[in-house]
């Protein structure tokens, strides 16, 4: 295949069914696949397992884990027992996680980006099978390592990625991430700013744009029938709109518009909610923000996205038909 693609998982399927879609992804000659934890629904280290356990040669992802429910010991041996099942094929995802969730489980986020730095600086060393003394505002070790016994002790292969979306934490990932998991739900012009950050991140480390790997999440709608498929991420875009505003405003969706929808939803919204903020949500904030149609216009918003700086799209199905979207893909979205 010409073109880097993955695929996104999140809990729209069973866990038996999502193992089925890798598997024929895999097949299909897909890169990678990236298992979602977000919402309280499905964590992402047991089907990551299922898929190494059932594949032999697809990338498996975090996209993403948070940096706060996690100790930092704990998300490098994880991610160390990952690697024992699927060698030089695990990608740490990791981001900042969101509110209100975050603070209705008991977690206050503060000074996110320290946060960042140091979880990554410490499960990085610890993954590359150092003895860690580090001793930080929110991470704090003392004569730490990975005490593998039996099995492999040699240092682990595990890139990590931060899924970064505001223009702080996109250089910090420049400087300190092997990759960033480019957010979903923007627009293929929001990556301007964020390629720009990352770039200066990355010459603070010494490094170039160019260094820094940057597949995207992209929803992906695909139906023979054009309005199918729209309305298919009409509702995701309007779930997002009422509970992700930040990610919204950076793709440029107009405040008016998260306004209205803000004051239908709640958190978590009903369905009832939802149905009736999708009335708000016009044809052009879905396609501006989502790759949705027939198989031809999905492959040529993808292309917008790689031709506005990312490396690999992650693709995100919606709809009943997985494999239809995966074969859409299968050879790449050149042609």
């Amino acid at each position: 295949m010409a073109d880097r693609v993955a695929l996104y998982l999140q809990d729209a399927h069973s866990l038996q069914d999502a193992i089925k879609y890798v598997q024929y992804a895999e097949q299909r000659g897909f890169e990678a696949v990236w298992q979602a934890e977000s919402r309280l629904v499905r964590d992402a280290i047991v089907p990551m397992a299922a898929f190494a356990a059932t594949t032999t040669r697809i990338k498996i992802g975090s996209g993403v884990i948070n940096n706060w429910t996690r100790n930092a010991a704990v998300i490098a041996a994880t991610f160390l027992t990952l690697d024992d099942l699927a060698p030089d094929r695990i990608l740490l995802g990791i981001g900042a996680w969101w509110d209100p969730l975050a603070a209705k489980v008991g977690i206050k986020r503060e000074k996110n980006l320290l946060a960042m730095r140091e979880v990554v600086e410490s499960v990085r060393a610890l993954l590359a099978r150092q003895r860690v003394t580090y001793h930080g505002v929110f991470v704090h070790l003392t004569d730490v390592e990975l005490d593998v016994v039996h099995g492999r002790k040699e240092p682990r292969n595990v890139p990590i990625y931060i899924g970064a979306t505001g223009p702080q934490m996109m250089a910090l990932t420049g400087e300190i991430a092997d990759g960033v998991v480019l957010n979903y739900l923007v627009s293929p012009q929001y990556n301007e700013g964020a390629l720009a950050k990352l770039e200066i991140g990355a010459k603070q480390a010494g490094k170039r744009l160019e260094d820094i790997d940057r597949p995207q999440l992209v929803v992906c709608s695909v139906d023979h029938d054009r309005k199918r498929a729209l309305d298919a991420a009409r509702k995701l875009v309007t779930q997002y709109l009422g509970q992700q505003p930040h990610i919204m405003k950076a793709s440029g969706v107009k405040q008016e518009l998260l306004d209205e929808i803000g004051q239908v939803l709640t958190w978590p919204a009903t369905e009832e909610q939802i149905e009736d903020a999708m009335r708000l949500v016009p044809d052009d904030v879905v396609q501006m923000i989502t790759a949705s149609g027939t198989p031809q216009e999905v492959k040529a918003k993808v292309r917008e996205y790689i031709a506005s700086g990312a490396t690999c799209p992650i693709l995100y199905p919606l709809g009943d038909d997985v494999n239809l979207m995966i074969d859409t893909f299968a050879d790449g979205y050149s042609k």
